[in-house]
């Protein structure tokens, strides 16, 4: 197994008093939240870097008893911790744990016998809190108080569920509930961002605004357990810049248990192709296609066993939906499975939760034995605890058999990956399915890739299933009828966005290729890093982000529907020259259909490369020492042409 905790100190020295205020720092001073009981009621306020960022504001939960009023401050204990752990993959290769830790003991005044606890974890990246029942009462939670009360002035980036958009909007007079994370803007030009952290037997909450600048946490619905329990983690993370929450957004990993499965050296990471047409030769075409293209794996998306919505339909079977391909017998999936196996390549299939829930037990095993290599959730349920709990526990249930897992809909991560890591990945997001505009793909950066991974499905010859609209930019390109940015956006996605397991070509077949040039992209790119850096960005307007694999560098920059002149400062660079290969979306000029300009450049550390993005354009690097370039490229010519 590889390790996953590697320590510097945790200081366990525990202290313990009664108080009328307490207030919690951050190793580094520059998170302050302070405590206090005036008037009876549990009341809590943030200062970053010395300015405030959350106005006092009430805290509680109702568990049977209201824990809001007629609440006195008790004992305090603090530890703190100072760790350093390894994921088996991510945005980075090394991770810091580091926090200043207080448990807070509440005393009602009406009936002192019952017990609540505050616990909270200040880092240096934010600060996260959540309630403790440390007794064996039993508990029905119908309600939380939690409130942050912001800044006049300030706004927030408004989602009412995981696949919608988002719209920047004062904080009144809401339409509803808003998802999470919940990015805002300060009215001092700074950011905050509300996130949540280790929901994995609770309900979903979201939030709302009732009271004008006041945000309040919304339950799905009721939590019933047995004491001693505790609620997922409320996380307040900071920043000068909105990239800088993103670049710290490994405190969602550290607010969770570290990886449970023993060996988990069968999880391999790598980019994944859907297969469309459900038949054994589409099968067999996309495996040589994954094999040519450096794929790792090949998808069969829903209709392989049935119809989907049909509880009836039985996921251990290769019966096809004929809606989708009416000769039901076109597909030997076993046969796929094994001409696969043997290049290497593995198989991923689609199971909605209709037939999960029904067979998951009885389906994990005949996998294994089909030597299928993960399973994707389709059209799961996630807002009540009972559904919540299932999904969690089916993730869990895969690692006992070895499978890798891609959840779709609207599950959104809170970092159960780091303690099931054959959780890859999984939607929760309005991605290329939905044909966003490149202004919310820069949005997205910001906001849903806070909370982590995602499943975006990137696109590249920008087919609706086949149709072409034959309309032309001013450029003279032929313009999709549905995909909404340029070849180089998408390219680029594929450094910007994180995703362990990340798809590739959502709406094409391996005939729609004509080995265009720049594919090559798509053939170098890795999908987990060894570290990671936001280089710049604003909210809905453009973001370059660069990561690192080994000793090479990949750069996507993405701009919105408002074309930019950026530049692209490679100061990250170690020492020496660099070859850096260029994609960027050219003109007529360009022989090729998708029009993307190919260059090479020799680059180092002090270079600075401009790029004038089109409208809803982007540009992708790979960076490789000068020395590695040529090998690496007689590899790629061998493999590829």
């Amino acid at each position: 197994m590889k390790k996953t905790l590697l320590a510097l100190v945790c200081l366990l020295g525990v202290w313990a008093v009664e108080a009328k205020e307490v207030v919690i720092t951050s190793p580094d001073g520059n998170y302050r939240m302070t405590l206090n009981d005036e008037a009876s009621t549990l009341r809590w306020s943030l200062d970053w870097e010395g300015k405030r960022v959350v106005e006092p504001s009430v805290l509680g939960i109702k568990a049977g008893f209201e824990w809001r009023d007629g609440l006195k401050l008790g004992e305090v204990a603090q530890t703190s911790c100072d760790t350093v752990w390894h994921p088996i993959y991510g945005e980075r290769n090394t991770i810091r744990d580091r926090y200043n830790a207080y448990t807070v003991t509440l005393h009602p005044t009406k009936n002192p016998r019952n017990r609540l606890q505050l616990e909270v974890r200040a880092y240096e990246e934010g600060v996260a809190f959540r309630y403790r029942f440390p007794g064996g009462q039993y508990l029905k939670i119908t309600d939380e108080y939690t409130q942050f009360v912001m800044p006049e002035g300030t706004q927030a980036y408004f989602t009412p569920r995981a696949q919608t958009s988002y719209t920047l909007m004062p904080l009144e007079n809401w339409p509803g509930e808003s998802d999470r994370p919940l990015l805002l803007t300060l009215p001092d030009g700074r950011f905050a961002c509300l996130a949540e952290a280790a929901v994995v037997d609770y309900v979903r909450t979201k939030f709302m605004v009732k009271e004008r600048n006041t945000i309040l946490t919304a339950m799905y619905g009721p939590v019933e357990d047995i004491a001693p329990y505790h609620t997922p983690w409320r996380v307040v993370m900071c920043g000068n810049q909105a990239g800088e929450i993103l670049q710290h957004n490994d405190l969602i990993l550290n607010l969770n248990p570290p990886c449970a499965i023993e060996d988990p050296s069968w999880i391999k990471p790598g980019k994944v192709m859907r297969e469309v047409t459900l038949t054994t030769e589409g099968g067999k075409a996309l495996v040589d296609f994954a094999v040519k293209r450096n794929l790792q794996y090949i998808h069969f998306d829903a209709g392989w066993y049935g119809f989907e919505y049909d509880k009836a339909s039985d996921a251990t079977t290769v019966t096809l939906d004929p809606r989708r391909n009416p000769n039901i017998h076109a597909l030997n999936l076993q046969e796929v499975v094994a001409y696969a196996r043997e290049r290497g390549i593995g198989v991923i299939v689609y199971v909605n939760q209709r037939a999960l829930q029904q067979q998951l037990d009885e389906i994990l095993p005949l996998y294994k034995s089909w030597g299928i290599a993960g399973i994707k959730f389709g059209f799961v349920q996630v807002g009540s605890q009972v559904w919540t709990k299932w999904m969690h526990e089916a993730v869990k249930k895969c690692a006992e058999y070895g499978f890798m897992v891609d959840i779709h809909d609207e599950y959104r991560p809170t970092g159960f990956s780091r303690t099931y890591p054959n959780l890859m990945t999984q939607e929760g997001i309005r991605g290329n399915e939905e044909f966003p505009d490149a202004t919310h793909n820069v949005t997205l950066a910001f906001t849903r890739y806070v909370a982590g991974a995602a499943d975006y499905t990137i696109c590249y010859y920008r087919q609706d299933f086949g149709r072409m609209n034959t309309q032309q930019d001013n450029y003279g390109v032929p313009r999709s009828r549905s995909i909404q940015t340029t070849p180089a956006h998408q390219l680029a996605l594929a450094a910007v966005y994180y995703s362990p397991l990340q798809y590739m070509y959502w709406y094409d077949k391996p005939s729609d290729s004509q080995d265009e040039p720049e594919l090559k992209f798509f053939d170098d790119i890795y999908t987990v890093w060894d570290d990671t850096k936001v280089l710049q960005g604003e909210v809905g307007k453009y973001i370059s982000v660069a990561r690192r694999h080994g000793e090479e560098w990949f750069v996507g920059t993405i701009t919105g529907n408002e074309g930019r002149t950026l530049e692209v400062a490679l100061d990250f660079l170690g020492e020496g020259n660099y070859v850096a290969e260029i994609y960027t979306d050219g003109d007529a000029s360009i022989p090729t259909r998708t029009k993307v300009r190919v260059q090479t450049l020799r680059v180092n550390n002090t270079s600075v490369l401009t790029f004038k993005l089109r409208n809803s354009g982007g540009a992708a690097i790979r960076l490789v020492p000068e020395k590695e370039h040529d090998r690496s490229v007689k590899n790629y010519k061998k493999q590829v042409l």
